[in-house]
């Protein structure tokens, strides 16, 4: 029934033909562009947060790692030293004020400074309506969402106005633009892949090259927008 009723979503559509995959620069290329740079990187010790941790590391920034366990940070920044990257890491969990305050003095003590703030961790504790949210949900989502990331960058914005050419990148998901289940049922992924045209499904290191763009002197010019990485457009 699944696969019946995507096809018949794709006759909807204009014929879109499988998007090849451009092959990415090499490390020795990238390696420098965010030199002696210092980058806050909030959830970050697995999946995406850990992808964009290396790949700014190694582009030659300082990084700061965080989690809410502490054994997930000792692992991560283990992983990245032994790569020869500069990585230090802290417990934080974004909806405590006290976690975020020692995330500040942990990058204040070992760099001195930052220069990025990157903020992957969100949460979604209910799986169905949102007029079924109850009120203590409903305030622990835009807690840990929304208030968190703000007030993290209201206490991190003083040092990185001294540094000059920051860069704030808050990372979501594109469920917000596509609903999507939340499976990993092979039949649903392969008729994803499908559906939108695409010849594989995403790796957090494809969300870590365009975070690092948007940290470099490349993308100073750009301020306040969306960038999908989905292997497809949904405003098409």
């Amino acid at each position: 029934m699944l696969r019946s009723l995507t096809w018949a979503w794709k006759g909807l559509l204009p014929p879109v033909a499988p998007l090849s995959m451009r092959s990415t620069s090499s490390e020795a290329n990238r390696r420098g562009k965010l030199d002696n740079k210092v980058a806050v990187i909030t959830g970050s010790t697995k999946g995406i947060g850990f992808a964009i941790a290396r790949r700014l590391a190694q582009d030659g920034a300082h990084v700061v790692v965080s989690s809410r366990k502490q054994q997930n940070v000792d692992q991560a920044v283990a992983a990245l030293q032994g790569e020869g990257l500069s990585v230090t890491g802290t417990v934080c969990h974004v909806g405590k004020p006290e976690d975020r305050e020692r995330l500040v003095a942990t990058t204040l003590e070992s760099y001195g400074g930052v220069d990025f703030l990157v903020c992957v961790p969100a949460i979604n504790p209910i799986v169905g309506s949102t007029t079924d949210c109850s009120e203590q949900i409903w305030d622990k989502i835009l807690n840990v969402n929304v208030k968190a990331p703000g007030l993290l960058l209201s206490q991190l914005l003083p040092h990185m106005e001294k540094r000059g050419q920051s860069s704030v990148v808050l990372v979501s998901s594109v469920a917000a633009y596509t609903p999507v289940a939340l499976t990993e049922d092979p039949v649903i992924s392969e008729t994803s892949l499908e559906f939108f045209g695409v010849q594989r499904l995403g790796e957090p290191e494809d969300c870590a090259g365009i975070v690092s763009f948007l940290c470099s002197p490349d993308a100073s010019y750009i301020t306040g927008e969306c960038i999908v990485v989905a292997g497809h457009s949904p405003h098409l």
